[in-house]
């Protein structure tokens, strides 16, 4: 196990909380997984993100292991990586699965690496916030506009939204990299037109009143209507260990549901494990504004189709998005736990 690797004490995990038995009392029993076969490795490797507070986007496979370990796999690791980093450890097979932003996985299947994506996660978490003269994402043009890093998920959601509403974000708009907390700092001394705010910063930015938001993908069409967030695997790990596969699914699934129906649990659980600094109220409140639970509702190949055209648009794709979904796809493990987990 290397440096950026931790387990979790299961005891610290166990304490207080009893996620295997809140998936039992609102119908998500492991039924169907004593049925199957043990998984071909107990060991299964997550991503963990290596700040606090930035970690809504993949809080059901943080809060997963006890479902994890109820699955079979005894040694349940989490590499601490940076955004783009777990990208790319994914491709390398230093990952197993991880939830991730679907624009950036297309990408790197496009780009051939050995990537596999296998169902939707959850909708949400980008809004756009912007100076109070600026009213539509279009008065964007010739403005300055906050991202953290180029190829992070922020950065590629921005160039897709651009490209829907007509604009060339290589010549519209000027974008300038900061670290979070610089880029709020430069919107709220009005240096920065607009920002590119990630869930985590939504709170803080509306409760010190910095701009107003021009673009909710939790809430406004056509964003809300597809998977932000999407389950992806490395491929080996994927063709090797099918039951593995879809037992570690089906942890992470049901730990989707208890995000959405227990936020309270699932909030303090992420503060007592230093996944999250935020005030409870304030993290509990993050976690209720992602919709979770939409893995049972939408088409993932619809949202493949989606951001696939738009990244063709801006020239930051040159596959189809039949070849993406022919190549990059592999939603059997989803359909059958669709059937299963109907609690």
């Amino acid at each position: 196990m290397n440096g950026n690797t931790v387990r979790l004490d299961r005891r610290e995990f166990l304490r207080g909380t009893g996620f295997a038995g809140a998936a039992g009392l609102v119908g998500l029993r492991p039924d169907h997984a004593l049925a199957e076969p043990p998984p071909e490795t107990t060991t299964i490797r997550l991503y963990r993100p290596p700040t606090t507070n930035a970690g809504l986007c993949v809080a059901p496979q943080l809060v997963a292991e006890d479902l994890l370990r109820a699955e079979g796999f005894t040694d349940v690791q989490y590499g601490v990586r940076g955004r783009v980093g777990a990208n790319r450890a994914l491709a390398a097979g230093d990952i197993d699965i991880t939830l991730g932003f679907v624009g950036n996985w297309i990408r790197q299947i496009d780009a051939g690496d050995p990537i596999v994506l296998l169902g939707g996660g959850h909708i949400g978490c980008y809004e756009l916030f912007a100076s109070d003269r600026i009213h539509t994402v279009r008065d964007l043009k010739g403005k300055t506009v906050g991202v953290t890093e180029i190829g992070s998920g922020r950065h590629v959601f921005l160039l897709s939204l651009l490209s829907y509403v007509g604009m060339d974000p290589r010549k519209d708009v000027t974008l300038v990299t900061q670290p979070t907390a610089e880029c709020v700092k430069l919107f709220a001394a009005g240096q920065l037109d607009a920002y590119q705010a990630f869930a985590e910063e939504v709170q803080e930015i509306r409760a010190r009143k910095i701009g107003h938001v021009i673009m909710n993908s939790t809430t406004d069409r056509p964003w809300s209507q597809y998977f932000c967030c999407v389950l992806a695997g490395n491929r080996d790990f994927v063709r090797k260990h099918p039951i593995a596969t879809k037992r570690a699914m089906r942890a992470i699934l049901k730990a989707s549901s208890v995000c959405t129906l227990e936020p309270d649990r699932v909030a303090r659980q992420l503060i007592d494990r230093k996944f999250a600094a935020a005030p409870f109220e304030q993290f509990r409140d993050m976690l209720q504004s992602l919709p979770y639970l939409k893995w049972r509702e939408y088409d993932p190949d619809d949202t493949v189709r989606f951001y696939a055209l738009r990244l063709r648009e801006v020239g930051m794709l040159k596959a189809s998005p039949q070849k993406i979904l022919a190549q990059g796809t592999d939603w059997r493990f989803l359909n059958e736990l669709k059937k299963e987990l109907k609690g």
